[in-house]
């Protein structure tokens, strides 16, 4: 293969699964023998003090499957899972990209009138043009930050895209993630980068910015592929929306550092850098921002509207469905 490789979980008959090697042509995979998921590869290459590449050439068979037909038969997996999902930390940060900033900063008008002072997205996009990207061996300015769930909440590609009943919206939020396992000794190593769908309600983020946190506590999707080794500098794809068969909504999507304000090590020295997120075994999915998103445009979506981000270098693209959820009403408590 040239490039980077990219590998997808997927599941060839009921109750089991497997990894495969997605192949040149895009469209085929070389199941990986003897590796029954992603989670385990990368234990498998700790223990063995291998590079993930090495294990997965080794382990790639001659023979292949139909990719396509399985991601169409809604058998593709999320790119790595934990067996454990409440050890899957959802987390990401926002404000890396100019169009993220220039959304955020749009709801800040809008709900401040157009002579309001510089928002604090802006003064903190500004810090990361400034300081986000400090070179090797320094620490730059802090990021965003935010927690998102855990494990359940991803959605699998082709899935439907769950948008709870008190919802006031929903709209994607086109991201590279980062995943991570903490190995034996609460060194976090960097399986690879998929694409992901970071699901915001931006509707009751715009009311107040204190309610950021519970825009982003949705369900989220990421893959197809999973990337391994490093992300490239420039990728260029499409966010589209399509509406009863047809594209309702697009615009072009810049990833990678060289559309960013932050570098990724830099990121990933601010999410480490708490203990707490260096526990040996937990994984880490963590979304590095968006560049653009149909709320910002002024576009709404409805129920039904399937997402759609095509980033070539990620692969296939990561569709999902918006479904409406039944309306569980008032949660009580229970006492002992």
């Amino acid at each position: 293969m040239t490039g980077n490789m990219r590998l997808i979980q997927y599941k060839p008959a009921e109750g089991t699964r497997a990894v495969g090697l997605v192949a040149e042509d895009g469209v085929r995979a070389h199941p990986l023998r003897g590796i029954e998921s992603v989670f385990r590869l990368a234990e498998t290459a700790i223990a063995q003090k291998r590079p993930l590449a090495d294990l997965v050439k080794a382990t790639a068979a001659p023979e292949t499957v139909d990719y396509l037909a399985l991601l169409k038969a809604g058998k593709v997996l999320p790119p790595i899972e934990h067996p454990e999902p409440a050890r899957f930390f959802l987390t990401g940060t926002g404000l890396t990209h100019l169009g993220s900033a220039d959304a955020r900063n749009k709801m800040h008008v809008t709900t401040h009138g157009s002579n309001a002072p510089e928002s604090d997205s802006m003064k903190i996009f500004r810090m990361g043009l400034k300081g986000g990207k400090p070179g090797a061996g320094k620490i730059g300015v802090q990021p965003e930050w935010f927690y998102k769930g855990v494990g359940t909440e991803i959605v699998a590609p082709e899935a439907p895209m769950p948008l709870p009943a008190f919802a006031l919206a929903g709209a994607e939020e086109p991201e590279v993630v980062g995943l991570y396992l903490v190995d034996g000794e609460g060194q976090p190593r960097r399986v690879g980068f998929t694409l992901g769908n970071e699901f915001s309600d931006h509707v009751t983020e715009a009311q107040n910015y204190l309610y950021t946190q519970h825009s982003k506590l949705r369900a989220c999707s990421m893959g197809p592929e999973l990337m391994i080794g490093e992300l490239p500098q420039d990728m260029k794809g499409a966010s589209r929306i399509i509406r009863d068969g047809k594209v309702v909504w697009q615009e072009e999507v810049l990833l990678g550092e060289a559309n960013m304000s932050h570098s990724v090590a830099n990121l990933e020295h601010f999410h480490f850098r708490y203990r707490m997120f260096r526990r040996p075994g937990d994984l880490h999915a963590y979304f590095m921002g968006a560049a653009v998103l149909s709320y910002g445009a002024g576009f709404k979506t409805q129920v039904g509207d399937t997402f759609e981000i095509d980033v070539p270098a990620f692969g296939q693209p990561l569709r999902n469905r918006m479904e409406l959820e039944p309306d569980e009403g008032l949660v009580t408590v229970t006492p002992l």
